[in-house]
């Protein structure tokens, strides 16, 4: 009778788990702001619930968020056979940027999280670093092989942009639409890389 009871007890911690780790999901999918009172309330637990499964909200939403990224390769897929970095860091910037929008609230809650305790920040679910990485493959044996150090600083210059602290920047302080927020970064990243690749001493690949 004990072992069936603690069964039954682990099955509903299991349970209640689920609950609110896919409440999260659901509300992080509408893009509204991602607050734990508004996940208790969506999975229908009381927030002290919440608080006794996960610490905080960013160790809730990063588990919520796990797997919700495809991988670099994956993501930069439809300009695979591009051999022009300026191309793929153009497409690279616009689909992050576009993934954030759509996932902006959870975003929001993780950069508030990370700038109050900064020592979290690497733990932030997403792959800019690992798409910038991908896009600037065609760099490797040109830049990369002359001037390594140009490289690693056109990689920091793009982490810069290609993110999402420069969005809410553009549509939060400058007002811009988000359209045209991610127009302009994907500007920004397009004359960051055509610089480099004028560094290099030769023309974009066609």
């Amino acid at each position: 009778m004990t072992a069936q009871l603690d069964a039954g007890r682990s099955n509903q911690k299991k349970r209640t788990r689920t609950a609110i780790v896919e409440a999260a999901r659901e509300l992080i999918a509408t893009g509204a702001e991602v607050t734990m009172p508004a996940i208790a309330r969506t999975a229908l637990v009381s927030e002290a619930t919440a608080y006794r499964y996960f610490p905080d909200l960013p160790s809730l939403i990063s588990e919520a968020l796990a797997g919700s990224w495809p991988p670099p390769a994956e993501a930069l897929r439809p300009v695979a056979d591009s051999p022009d970095p300026v191309v793929r860091v153009s497409y690279a910037c616009e689909f992050l940027l576009r993934g954030i929008l759509a996932r902006q609230g959870a975003v929001r809650a993780m950069i508030a999280a990370t700038v109050t305790r900064p020592e979290t920040a690497k733990t932030r679910p997403g792959i800019r670093f690992g798409l910038i990485d991908h896009a600037l493959e065609p760099l490797r044996d040109t830049l990369g092989a002359t001037n390594p150090d140009a490289l690693t600083q056109l990689e920091r210059d793009l982490a810069v942009v290609v993110s999402a602290e420069a969005l809410f920047s553009l549509t939060d302080l400058c007002g811009l639409t988000p359209d045209e927020a991610v127009a302009s970064a994907v500007h920004t990243a397009r004359t960051l890389t055509e610089a480099a690749v004028r560094a290099t001493g030769g023309e974009r690949a066609k």
